[in-house]
């Protein structure tokens, strides 16, 4: 075991190597969408305290879950190129570090939910960390219908902003199930791109048992299609209005468009742009649903 690079390294860089257990980027995704789904269901004036405590507390629990499934997963990550240097594979924290900052960010985040926000949100929280960490986590080892179990926990943290703004309604849930849908391309195409590096990880994605792309390309012009209906069920439920679902239909039939294209090549060039358009997709809907709602 690397122990030495614990013992030596810099405190700069031990925060930079906690900082990264915690998925900051990925992060970033769940502060954004934990913030819409307050704004969306919002009902008043804006209350800033509330809105805080709630990105807060659902940004700690998802670091706190970050940290976790990278202690499930060191012998993955040291087996795949792009997450070798990850801070456990490399030998720069010890796991029980890991364990530590996990329980605490999520404990800090859970208590701040059911104090700052309410206990709706704090179950929301906690249901996600349950569902990504001791159900997705191993899952993803078995099968790649795991893709499916993921996409939960990926989309609740628009539910944890809106239990915190407002009783759940259908509106809610239609922005669940936008979040959980998008999920699916975007990772089918992630999957596609990384292919070999999650062969060497022993993954059974739908990537690496299907090289020929045969089921991959099946299975992504499914979810993308799905996606475009899916994506005007907020304006179904007057969470949002004509010019949302104009934009958001036009966005989701465009991307459908790239996914058939995708599809036609079975090519990594076209799979990065499908890719690509996925990480513009999602703030794109969010913007066109959160202008419309005001």
């Amino acid at each position: 075991m690397k122990t030495g690079a614990v013992a030596i390294a810099e405190p700069r860089s031990r925060l930079a190597d906690f900082a990264a257990l915690t998925k900051p980027r990925l992060n970033s995704l769940v502060i954004v969408t934990t913030g819409v789904g307050y704004l969306a269901g919002q009902v008043g004036d804006f209350d800033l305290s509330l809105f805080i405590h709630t990105t807060v507390g659902a940004a700690l629990v998802a670091g706190g879950a970050a940290a976790l499934n990278q202690v499930a997963e060191r012998d993955l990550d040291d087996r795949m190129h792009r997450t070798r240097d990850r801070p456990m594979p490399a030998g720069r924290l010890h796991t029980t570090e890991a364990v530590w900052l996990a329980v605490l960010l999520a404990a800090a985040g859970l208590l701040q939910l059911s104090l700052g926000a309410n206990r709706s949100a704090a179950v929301f929280a906690f249901a996600t960390l349950v569902s990504y960490v001791a159900v997705y986590t191993p899952l993803k080892r078995r099968t790649h219908w795991a893709l499916l179990v993921g996409a939960v926990p990926g989309a609740l943290p628009v539910m944890i902003g809106w239990a915190a703004a407002a009783p759940l309604s259908p509106a809610a849930w239609s922005l669940f199930g936008l979040v959980f849908v998008w999920q699916l391309p975007h990772f089918l195409a992630l999957t596609w791109l990384y292919r070999d590096d999650f062969a060497a990880g022993g993954l059974p994605l739908l990537s690496v048992t299907d090289p020929s792309g045969g089921r991959t390309t099946r299975h992504l012009l499914v979810y993308a299609a799905i996606l475009v209906p899916v994506s005007l069920a907020p304006a179904w439920f007057g969470l949002a209005g004509l010019g949302y679902a104009v934009g958001a239909g036009a966005l989701s039939i465009g991307l459908f468009g790239l996914a058939v294209r995708f599809a036609i090549a079975r090519s990594t060039d076209w799979a990065r742009v499908l890719f690509r358009a996925t990480l513009l997709y999602l703030p794109l809907v969010w913007g066109l649903l959160l202008v419309d709602a005001v």
